[in-house]
């Protein structure tokens, strides 16, 4: 029988209605949460599929998933990539790919981080020309971090007094100020798997409880279309299994402002109980489905081959002749 383990975090409602719900269908899969104690490097396969709910927060976890990935389990999401990724470079993808993003700057830290000094930043211009960051960002701006989530240390700015004033705030952080998309509609989407998606209207200016709108006017089809396109540009293009993605509506045009989310939020209590049946539903069917598909192959042993989440056949080692 195949086995899915989930890793959880804080959160309660979203681990425990998946499992139940993966239980009760009968596939031949089982589902549990992980347990885990202290992990040897040659640890045996005991997950046929792992979906990772805390390991951007908690290094160990996130490297007992990486030796997990070497043992031949599937991981979602990807461990490996979540170690590369950052929000500057997905940004920077997205343009590239012709999905529309807001202009983005990335920033050097205010205080050199521990263990580097003025020597460290030799190559960096001092001053800044902030004068042409200014001219191609404009205000009023967002500061960010390059890598953070969950709407921590964010700034909104609207002059450059302001800015400098957060600025001095971030000290080791690395930032990015991003110009703000003035927007008329804002939704949040689930994608799984680059097969399953579920567009929320959401209102981040809100209340956390009170952010994924209830009863919302419907789309377009053209808009939902569009959306519906940018997500599986994106999310094939960083590889992302499980994913939310954020678009701002400007002038009829959806701005992607988030999309790097390794384990987005799926509480009942934020997201209401439509958006969560629909997620235990569809995350209950792209699991079973990973666990039944997949076959553990050898793999090639080297670690660009796993972040690009690549499992190759390579020839066994033959006993050399006497």
């Amino acid at each position: 029988m195949k086995k899915i383990g989930i890793l959880r975090g804080q959160e309660d409602t979203f681990p425990i209605a998946l499992i139940e719900k993966i239980n009760s269908m009968n596939e031949n899969v089982v589902a549990e949460l992980v347990e885990i104690g202290g992990i040897r490097m040659d640890e045996p396969m005991k997950y046929d599929v792992i979906l990772d709910r805390i390991s951007q927060d908690v290094p160990f976890y996130r490297t007992y998933l990486k030796n997990a990935s070497l043992a031949g389990t599937q991981v979602i999401n990807n461990p490996f990539w979540y170690s590369a990724d950052d929000k500057f470079f997905g940004y920077a993808l997205a343009n590239k790919l012709g999905v529309p993003t807001p202009k983005t700057v990335i920033l050097p830290h205010n205080q050199h981080p521990d263990d580097t000094d003025e020597k460290s930043f030799r190559n960096l211009m001092y001053p800044l020309n902030w004068e042409e960051i200014f001219d191609y960002i404009g205000f009023p701006a967002y500061m960010k971090p390059h890598d953070g989530g969950g709407w921590k240390d964010v700034y909104k700015v609207n002059n450059p007094s302001e800015l400098f004033q957060a600025y001095n705030q971030t000290h080791t952080l690395c930032m990015t100020l991003q110009e703000e998309i003035d927007f008329t509609h804002y939704y949040r989407c689930y994608c799984l798997g680059k097969k399953y998606i579920h567009i929320m209207e959401y209102a981040p200016k809100e209340p956390h409880h009170l952010r994924y709108v209830q009863n919302p006017d419907p789309m377009s089809p053209e808009l939902r279309k569009e959306i519906e396109e940018h997500c599986l540009t994106i999310c094939n293009a960083l590889g992302y299994d499980f994913n939310t993605l954020e678009f701002a509506v400007r002038d009829g045009v959806p701005y992607a402002i988030d999309f790097t989310n390794p384990a987005p939020d799926a509480d009942l209590h934020s997201v209401g109980q439509e958006n969560f049946d629909w997620i235990v539903e569809h995350a209950s069917l792209f699991l079973i489905d990973k666990a039944l598909n997949f076959k553990a192959q050898y793999k090639t042993y080297k670690s660009g081959e796993f972040a690009q989440g690549r499992t190759v056949k390579i020839p066994k080692t033959r006993a050399k002749k006497k």
